[in-house]
């Protein structure tokens, strides 16, 4: 079993890293999920009987990587879970793409899930993400993303339909493989009201050592 990065904890959080390949939460598949890993992470250290409280109040797509926050405890999971309704949290990616995505924007759009596919349909726009281009080289962009909304798929679809699919997502036309079966999609940092403290805290990490073939020529 994948062994927990822990990025923090204390008794209202547990902050970690996800890799990509691995589920956050439970789907048909069956496969082990992070959510249970960390369960079991705080079961081992904490030498508790029976089941372990730890609520998911958010997620990342299973090929990418990055910061995913647990709530440790129900009030904690009801203030992040309002926190992330009403978009109070900031949540920053970093992807590669093809193509010369333009130096820095925002895109509106209304995007619509059919079953595992989410597209982008006429009508008022439900999902806004701003971006800036940190490198162009060799029909690749690095780009920082500032996810603003939620949607499925959200940074994925709204690229993707400008002609820059992320590197190695081949359900949304990307041509390029990327390595372990994973997409060039990375949760760098995320932004929290801590929920009983009540500060600001950002969360950070890195992405897995192959991105560095990528961006280490920039």
């Amino acid at each position: 079993m994948y062994k927990l990065k822990v990025i923090y904890e204390d008794n209202h959080l547990l902050v970690v890293y996800k890799p990509p390949g691995i589920l956050t939460q439970g789907d048909i598949t069956g496969d082990v999920t992070l959510l249970e890993i960390a369960k079991e992470y705080l079961k081992e250290k904490y030498k508790k009987p029976g089941n372990v409280y730890l609520g998911l109040v958010h997620r990342l797509d299973r090929p990418a990587s990055g910061v995913v926050v647990f709530a440790r405890t129900s009030k904690a999971a009801t203030r992040l879970t309002e926190q992330f309704k009403q978009r109070q949290t900031r949540k920053i990616y970093w992807c590669l793409m093809s193509g010369e995505v333009p130096e820095r924007g925002v895109w509106k759009d209304r995007i619509e899930r059919q079953d595992v596919t989410s597209y982008i349909v006429k009508g008022d726009a439900n999902a806004e993400l701003g971006f800036k281009r940190l490198a162009y080289k060799d029909d690749f962009s690095w780009v920082e993303v500032d996810l603003r909304t939620g949607k499925h798929h959200q940074i994925r679809v709204q690229f993707a339909h400008r002609g820059f699919p992320v590197l190695g997502d081949f359900r949304y036309g990307s041509k390029h493989k990327f390595p372990d079966k994973s997409i060039a999609l990375h949760a760098r940092s995320i932004g929290i009201i801590h929920p009983t403290l009540q500060d600001n805290r950002i969360y950070i990490c890195d992405p897995e050592p192959f991105w560095d073939d990528y961006i280490k020529y920039y």
